[in-house]
């Protein structure tokens, strides 16, 4: 945030008066999206889009070192193939959205506008899958899916969100459990590397995870707002979705086995993490990895002789460095460009004019802070690239400490509802009774995020039954 704390743009509401009507502000302001003519789908402007494509792209990377490839599945699904698998179709079921009418006929089989794609997958599996040598099967789709939300926000719930789903098979539970958490921790990484954002990870409980699955992981990252965001989930599903599509490989001894099956997905939920989790009363604060314009040149008195050509100057030095760079020579005030570049959370702005010209220097201004550095023109790239590495880092080292602030251990319902009140994990010991669980979710709307894979028990008991207690558990309130 600028060193003096004022808001320096007057088109977005600030965080401490309405943090949903900054949210919404911001989003639009910095044209991140638009609203369509139809409630929950939305239009996902060019600067919105762009920073999807840095995910998408570091994640592409990750998938394929891993040896996963990138397939298209159809976009409706028929009705009785989704009814093939029980758990599933019950958990999809309320969100669906169904085509009946195709060309003015009547079609017999309903299509279904896929919110997920386990079955399709399935479905082809079934086809190419015959022997452990067609083993194990890695694929992944970037997709959009529709499922009917009653409550929409950008990017954070919507009727239509992009993601990529990736389905697997493979041999064993072992190969496909170990899929499932090496998956979380490449999501867990996108965090930490990319968007500055540290994940709390670990299993969900039964009541929480994925509709046909066994066992669910998944990061959560905690908002300003004190509510936690799941950001990225990742199923084991055991053999179930395999026995009901009747996927069958002959094994090394001859005889027929059903595959083990995971899912994993992130979607455009995390572009409305970054949002919360570095946004300020400016705007946008963009980590730098992750934003589309790393570095916005500013010649000052443009007008001038010699400002044009020094400005283009360093932009092609930038470029040249790797740096994704835009020169702003337009005919609007420097003034309005500062706002602009600041709504938009663009990490570095360099400024040149006609003084920076004389003494050969340029002066860079950083946003998550606010304040400015002047360098030689001849260290600015240097100066730049060490500059992302120490904003990033800077980013998530705030990010880590609201976390480890708003995480608090409690051992009763009175400390539970002091949690609630500050915001952010109540950290409990459970009894893994589900009644418990919905207990707190009736007497508070928290729910459980996840059971932390580093279980370090702090109490003997449950806080809500009084019960022996035997899993740590981060409660929280959420989107």
């Amino acid at each position: 945030m600028a060193q003096n704390n004022q808001i320096k743009n007057d088109a977005i509401t600030r965080q401490e008066d309405d943090f949903a009507q900054w949210y919404t502000d911001v989003c639009r302001k910095a044209e991140l999206m638009d609203y369509s003519s139809v409630k929950g789908f939305i239009i996902y402007r060019p600067y919105g889009y762009a920073i999807w494509e840095e995910i998408q792209n570091y994640l592409n990377k990750r998938f394929k070192e891993t040896g996963h490839q990138n397939v298209y599945m159809p976009t409706v699904i028929p009705e009785s193939l989704l009814q093939k698998e029980k758990d599933h179709v019950e958990g999809f079921a309320p969100e669906c959205l169904i085509a009946n009418i195709g060309g003015g006929q009547k079609i017999d089989d309903p299509l279904i506008i896929r919110p997920t794609s386990e079955t399709l997958f399935c479905e082809h599996y079934a086809k190419i899958i015959s022997s452990y040598r067609d083993l194990p099967k890695l694929y992944n789709q970037w997709c959009s899916v529709v499922r009917w939300e009653k409550t929409t926000r950008p990017f954070l719930r919507g009727a239509e969100f992009l993601w990529q789903e990736g389905h697997t098979m493979h041999e064993t539970e072992e190969e496909a459990r170990t899929e499932a958490l090496k998956m979380l921790e490449i999501y867990d990484d996108l965090g930490r590397d990319i968007l500055a954002v540290p994940f709390s990870k670990g299993r969900k409980t039964d009541k929480e995870k994925f509709a046909g699955a066994l066992e669910t992981y998944s990061i959560e990252a905690l908002m300003p707002d004190g509510k936690a965001l799941q950001s990225g989930t990742t199923h084991y599903f055991g053999t179930g979705f395999a026995q009901a599509f009747g996927i069958k490989f002959q094994g090394r001894d001859g005889k027929l086995y059903n595959p083990h099956q995971t899912s994993w997905g992130v979607s455009t939920r995390l572009l409305g993490a970054i949002i919360m989790v570095h946004g300020d009363d400016n705007g946008l604060v963009l980590p730098p990895y992750v934003a589309p314009i790393q570095a916005v040149v500013i010649p000052v008195a443009q007008q001038k002789p010699g400002v044009i050509p020094a400005a283009r100057e360093l932009e092609k030095l930038l470029k040249d460095a790797g740096v994704r760079v835009k020169l702003d020579e337009s005919d609007k005030t420097p003034g309005w460009k500062y706002s602009e570049y600041e709504m938009k959370g663009v990490p570095l702005r360099i400024e040149i004019g006609p003084r920076d010209i004389e003494a050969g220097v340029v002066t860079i201004a950083v946003r998550h802070d606010g304040r400015k550095i002047t360098v030689k023109k001849e260290e600015m790239v240097d100066t730049v690239i060490q500059l992302f590495k120490q904003v990033h880092q800077e980013m998530y080292e705030k990010a880590c400490a609201y976390l480890l602030d708003h995480t608090t251990e409690v051992t009763n319902m009175d400390e539970f509802n002091k949690a609630m009140e500050k915001g952010g994990y109540a950290k409990m010991m459970w009894c893994g009774d589900e009644a418990c669980e919905n207990k707190i979710k009736e007497l508070t709307t928290a729910t459980a995020r996840c059971i932390p894979f580093n279980q370090m028990p702090f109490a003997e008991t449950c806080p809500v039954c009084g019960k022996k207690a035997k899993k740590v558990v981060l409660f929280a309130k959420a989107y």
